[in-house]
């Protein structure tokens, strides 16, 4: 089968086609001969992947840092088991929900490079991260460091401990263009005394899309003798990486971004040996030592939402990790190329390619954020999301895979409008 013939009978059999994972294994087959760096800039090839969504025409998406739609492959198995479960009921839950959960973090943690004995399936980076960042033994005058810009949720949480406990909360802002790695691990040394216990660092920074060298400040920090928390929400199954090789010693993220889950779903990781220093979100009762499942209960909750991690897996090792990397950086390095030299625009991400993937932050001078949010949708038709604190003012701009080359110029387009009113 072609490539011409391959998009006519997916476009007969409709973009809601059961047969589109069979039909993606005939497309990828197809380009086989291509390196994943050559398929980057092959909008033929992506055609066929955006294919498998349903999107809506009314506006260009260009907010997938929140919430990355399901493709319909995705969306029909998650159907599926809605149904099974719905039909089995009371059994299901009673019988054999618990073993399907585990089967499913077994397979998340071969993606995350892990042992399923570190892993557990949370509802969400949140509460992967607030269950450590509460759950430590925590003393008066203990100290904690973050930054700025990590997430709101987290901070939060930050706050309520040193409002129960007495730790010192101190807080230091990333460079939104550092000069090297070191830099940043300098910055997070420079805030450590003999009285810090957890250091949290974000992987990637979720309002501008910058990578950090988490690695680095691991092993900055444990020389020290300090704990490290990292929030991994935009960076599983978005970059490639094996979670234990970032020498960390907790690892939260959420599976409905990147990874495609349904809302509510996320992970966490801890190593072996802090298992039973962490209390759990919610009591469990007495459980074997280093037995990670003591952080695990929830209650009652969408179990078909645990049964569709599998199927999203399947999806992103079908496609490539690899193959989505690259296409990620590429379509960000693809608008921010042309726009980052203009008069009156503000690049918030760094222009090293290697420092961030997918998204990126954008602002344009004398333009509030929230009003180039409100014009970008009225005006030109494209979704995304206004920043403004922590030393970042901008919108957030987050394509996905499904994203082309021509909705990206539109957007080029209307930066470079707006930027010659400003």
């Amino acid at each position: 089968m072609n490539k011409r013939s391959f998009l006519k009978k997916l476009s007969l059999l409709g973009a809601g086609t059961t047969a589109f994972g069979q039909s993606m294994a005939n497309w990828i087959q197809l380009h086989e001969g291509k390196s994943a760096t050559e398929l980057a800039a092959d909008e033929s090839f992506w055609e066929g992947i955006r294919a498998g969504y349903m999107l809506k025409p009314e506006y260009i998406n260009l907010e997938n840092g929140y919430y990355c739609i399901q493709p319909q492959e995705i969306l029909q198995k998650y159907q599926q088991h809605i149904r099974d479960v719905n039909l089995q009921g009371a059994y299901y839950m009673r019988t054999v929900q618990w073993e399907n959960k585990q089967k499913a973090a077994a397979k998340l943690a071969t993606v995350a490079g892990c042992s399923p004995e570190e892993l557990i399936i949370t509802r969400n980076t949140t509460e992967s991260l607030d269950m450590i960042i509460a759950g430590l033994n925590w003393q008066a005058g203990d100290e904690a460091i973050m930054a700025e810009q990590d997430y709101g949720a987290m901070l939060d949480m930050f706050a309520q401990i040193s409002k129960r406990y007495g730790v010192v909360c101190k807080r230091l802002s990333v460079p939104n263009h550092p000069a090297s790695d070191d830099e940043i691990v300098q910055l997070y040394a420079n805030a450590i005394t003999p009285k810090t216990k957890l250091l949290m660092v974000c992987h990637m920074i979720n309002i501008t899309g910058q990578i950090l060298p988490v690695r680095k400040i691991a092993d900055m920090a444990h020389s020290k003798g300090v704990q490290v928390l990292v929030d991994g929400a935009h960076a599983f199954a978005h970059i490639q990486f094996n979670i234990p090789d970032l020498h960390c010693d907790y690892y939260g993220a959420s599976l409905h971004k990147w990874l495609s889950v349904p809302l509510g779903a996320g992970l966490l990781y801890v190593k072996k040996d802090r298992i039973d220093s962490v209390w759990p979100l919610l009591a469990e009762g007495p459980k074997p030592s280093g037995d990670i499942s003591r952080l695990n209960h929830i209650g009652t909750h969408p179990v078909a939402t645990d049964l569709t991690i599998s199927d999203a897996i399947d999806f992103y090792q079908q496609l490539g990790p690899a193959r989505k990397e690259a296409r990620l950086r590429f379509l960000q390095q693809y608008w921010t190329s042309k726009v980052r030299k203009l008069p009156n625009i503000i690049l918030n991400t760094p222009e090293d390619p290697q420092r961030s993937c997918a998204i990126a932050n954008v602002g344009i001078a004398g333009i509030h954020p929230a009003k180039l949010a409100e014009t970008l949708l009225k005006e030109f038709k494209i979704y995304t999301v206004a920043i403004d604190g922590a030393n970042v003012h901008g919108c957030r701009i987050t394509p996905n895979i499904y994203t082309t080359t021509t909705e990206l110029d539109v957007f080029i387009n209307a930066l470079q409008t707006m930027a010659a009113r400003a």
